[in-house]
């Protein structure tokens, strides 16, 4: 079995869909504009920098979820795929996805955002196999903590190789896509790395080491 994996944000969608979701909820008057927004804009900067804690993250972005109920929260997540994540689906990218699958690959997103906003996402991309943040659910609800070890930097080997280990398999022949430096742990891991849109530092290494760079922005 070859492996095609992706990140999701900036990489499959033309946008961060962790972001999108807090930007949604400002705009349903879910929670507090300014001060959501300011604290959204300050994780994702450190994201960018790469200095995000992510459970300190976590612990934020989950509070909307375990205020609500799963129906509530499903039936949210439906207007928010209509009319902020549908838009950013690139044709760039399903028609990689695509070719990825017509090679007989088996496909999977692994992300650090959670698995409520990407899994939708990712069936919507017809992929079947996903890593991403787990929110801890007690008695049916979402808490403010996460299951597990997070799929963030090195996160996402440790995470990868207990699903290879699950899986009997392996690594051989295996591609990864991402644009952020964020992901460079699992990038030296993969046999062909490919960087998508990638940010300065990633697009410096890449070129240092001659991975390809491709866009998967609708535009370009």
């Amino acid at each position: 079995m070859t492996l095609a994996l992706f990140d999701l944000d900036n990489t499959l969608l033309s946008g961060d869909s962790d972001y999108q979701w807090g930007q949604f909820l400002v705009s349903k008057n879910l929670v507090n504009k300014e001060e959501h927004t300011a604290r959204n804009d300050e994780f994702y900067a450190q994201y960018v920098a790469g200095t995000l804690d992510i459970h300190e993250f976590a612990a934020f972005s989950f509070e909307t979820l375990a205020c609500r109920t799963m129906d509530e929260l499903a039936e949210l997540h439906q207007q928010f795929m209509t009319e902020s994540i549908e838009p950013i689906m690139s044709s760039k990218s399903k028609a990689l996805i695509a070719q990825h699958k017509a090679m007989g690959h088996t496909l999977m997103v692994i992300t650090a955002t959670n698995s409520f906003v990407t899994r939708p996402i990712v069936d919507a991309f017809g992929i079947e196999h996903l890593i991403a943040l787990e929110p801890k659910i007690v008695d049916g609800r979402y808490t403010t903590q996460v299951e597990g070890t997070p799929s963030f930097k090195e996160g996402k080997v440790t995470r990868l190789e207990e699903w290879l280990k699950t899986n009997d398999e392996t690594l051989e022949g295996s591609y990864f896509y991402s644009d952020s430096h964020n992901d460079l742990p699992l990038m030296e891991r993969v046999e062909t790395a490919i960087a998508v849109d990638p940010d300065d530092k990633l697009a410096a290494i890449a070129r240092e080491r001659h991975w390809d760079i491709i866009s998967l922005i609708e535009d370009k």
